[in-house]
């Protein structure tokens, strides 16, 4: 069931998108105060086709199943750090993506309030994600596990050999 609301959500609101089409560097602009989509409006909207069709080939099932529902393969740790590259903004076809060197992008939007409700603000949420985009600098560290020992009067931390 819960699967068929996600297609359901992914569905609505990607139809949504391209039904709102006109409007959308309009609203850009009032919600992100940036004026510049609103007058360059041609090449926003050629940037907004770009990006519902980047957002249909998996982040919007993702934001739905994952990030606002039940997360099922967080792992116990990622790490690593943003190297710029414009590969999680939906492999650098993200409306709001910004050159700002070569070979190194910026969010037009990362300070914005309203960024937070995005699919942005999760990323990497597991391997899978890292992997859809080819990360090179974010990895999921492997997680030992440990038991503890009782040993007269005090714990100690055993590893547990991994196999």
């Amino acid at each position: 069931m819960r699967d068929y609301l996600v297609k359901g959500a992914t569905h609505t609101y990607v139809a949504c998108f391209y039904l709102f089409l006109p409007v959308m560097p309009l609203l850009a602009s009032l919600v992100f105060l940036r004026s510049k989509y609103l007058l360059q409006y041609p090449r926003t909207l050629q940037k907004l086709v770009v990006h519902i069709r980047a957002l249909r080939e998996g982040p919007v099932r993702h934001f739905f199943g994952d990030v606002l529902g039940t997360v099922s393969a967080v792992p116990a740790e990622i790490q690593g750090h943003c190297v710029k590259c414009g590969n999680c903004c939906l492999d650098r076809r993200c409306v709001f993506l910004e050159q700002s060197a070569e070979n190194e992008y910026e969010c037009g939007i990362y300070h914005s309030p309203f960024r937070r409700f995005s699919n942005c603000g999760s990323f990497p949420l597991n391997q899978h994600d890292i992997e859809r985009y080819a990360c090179p600098s974010y990895f999921v560290a492997e997680s030992v596990p440990i038991r503890f020992v009782k040993n007269i009067g005090e714990m100690q931390v055993a590893k547990v050999p991994s196999n």
